[in-house]
């Protein structure tokens, strides 16, 4: 009978905890929210993240901070939230380089995504793209691997650098595809569209946000796309995945929280992302930046898409033979 009784005591105390959680998410933001990025102003997730954070202002009528903190291959952003008190008013908007592929790529890392971080909301996709010069003899994603293997060396690639998921994804594009493209990397995406434009590398690889207005102008040829699917902006561009299976090699931006922030908060956050990105003008506005917004995810199905994307990007990884460094 005693132990029945504590029993039921447990559980009372529980439903109370439980009670006064949704009650605290119910009440909750009473202060500025601050998002930290790892990213400079004006950069994609940036751009993002201020959209997103302007429909959010208006739901939750406090002040949303975005914070820069660029730098150290996202570590100095990272470390940055990872860090801050897990109270509900701190998030961190994290890239799949933040969250997956650090781990795969930096010995010593400094943070621990799995284990620092909370899954919150997943915001938006940022798929990469295959192009070329608008007047290249390349019409196609077959074309290009036609020419790759033919040039015996001589057709050139360009990406963003070896580590990058430019890099990445050049090199998996010659290992899947038997291609000899010669990869060319460049310290700054603009200078290799440049390159491309003036005729000095064949073809590129890169962000579609970096290549969306040249190609809506005409001057760029988009001819795949890193994602699993079709983009509803470009749907004439098939996905690389059409082409050799499993070919999905995305940029994405997810909000996560400190770990132990509250669970109510956490649904809370989730629910009213979800929310916003449902929208119609955000959505518009999003896609004006070459971003696809995300999907409308409860808190479960964004943890299992991280582990299942640590367990894809360690297969890439290994395939095209990169280790920590």
């Amino acid at each position: 009978m005693k132990r029945r009784t504590m029993l039921q005591g447990a559980l009372a105390l529980a439903g109370a905890g439980l009670v006064t959680g949704l009650a605290w998410a119910q009440d909750w933001p009473t202060a500025p929210v601050r998002v930290i990025l790892s990213q400079p102003p004006g950069s994609g997730p940036d751009n993002v993240a201020r959209l997103l954070g302007d429909t959010l202002r208006q739901t939750w009528n406090e002040s949303i901070v975005i914070e820069n903190k660029p730098g150290g291959q996202n570590v100095i952003g990272a470390l940055a939230a990872a860090g801050a008190p897990a109270d509900g008013y701190t998030y961190y908007f994290g890239t799949t380089a933040a969250l997956v592929t650090n781990p795969l790529l930096i010995k010593d890392l400094k943070y621990q995504p799995e284990q620092d971080f909370t899954p919150v909301a997943f915001v938006a996709r940022s798929p990469f793209v295959f192009f070329v010069s608008h007047d290249s003899p390349i019409k196609t994603i077959e074309d290009l691997v036609a020419q790759s293997r033919a040039g015996n060396g001589q057709f050139s690639l360009g990406h963003e650098g070896p580590r990058t998921f430019s890099g990445m994804i050049a090199r998996l594009f010659n290992a899947r595809s038997k291609a000899n493209a010669n990869l060319v990397a460049f310290s700054k995406v603009g200078a290799g569209i440049s390159d491309l434009m003036g005729g000095h590398v064949d073809a590129m690889v890169t962000g579609i946000a970096s290549a969306a207005q040249l190609a809506k102008d005409g001057r760029l040829r988009v001819l795949a796309t890193t994602s699993d699917q079709r983009l509803p902006a470009w749907p004439d561009a098939p996905a690389m995945a059409e082409v050799y299976p499993g070919f999905a090699m995305e940029g994405w931006q997810l909000l996560v929280a400190p770990a132990g922030t509250p669970p109510a908060i956490v649904e809370r956050v989730n629910r009213d992302v979800n929310a916003a990105l449902a929208d119609p003008g955000l959505i518009a506005r999003m896609e004006a930046l070459g971003q696809v917004p995300g999907h409308a995810w409860q808190v479960s199905q964004v943890h299992d898409f991280l582990r299942d994307e640590r367990t894809k990007w360690a297969g890439f990884t290994r395939e095209i033979g990169i280790a920590p460094e």
